[in-house]
């Protein structure tokens, strides 16, 4: 089941870091589906960062999602989604050097209300699990 687009994901959610060494590391994440119709927009604060992502249809019907945070890092993640998976991929360099790549696989639940998923870093070739996120959609 899950759903048919990012843009179906709009609303508040809550989001639980499973961050090594930290504990009870929690956030509030609203996804907005923009005026272009091809950008959902997502905020979230969690900890001290603050962050920014806006997700952008490309012409072939793909998706590039744009980072900023309060640290004053900016990325870009090849993205992919299809209802059920989403994912976001950093591979080479983009505003900044890619010392290591980056990888996040989130799970959708069938009912829509839950994205279990996790970051993976790799800096070889080998991909490592660096931190898990709980996304749970605030009624």
């Amino acid at each position: 089941m899950g759903v048919d687009s990012p843009r179906e994901l709009a609303g508040s959610w809550e989001l639980v870091v499973d961050l090594p060494g930290a504990e009870d590391v929690r956030g509030q994440v609203v996804f907005e589906a923009g005026g272009d119709p091809r950008a959902t927009h997502d905020r979230a604060d969690a900890g001290s960062t603050r962050q920014c992502s806006v997700i952008v249809t490309t012409e072939g019907g793909g998706y590039v999602q744009h980072y900023f945070d309060s640290r004053g890092v900016a990325r870009l993640y090849a993205m992919t989604f299809d209802g059920r998976t989403w994912t976001l991929e950093r591979t080479t360099p983009d505003f900044s050097s890619s010392e290591f790549a980056q990888r996040f696989v989130g799970t959708i639940s069938d009912d829509g209300t839950t994205i279990e998923g996790e970051w993976r870093t790799s800096g070889d070739g080998q991909w490592q699990r660096d931190f898990g996120l709980t996304y749970t959609r605030v009624a």
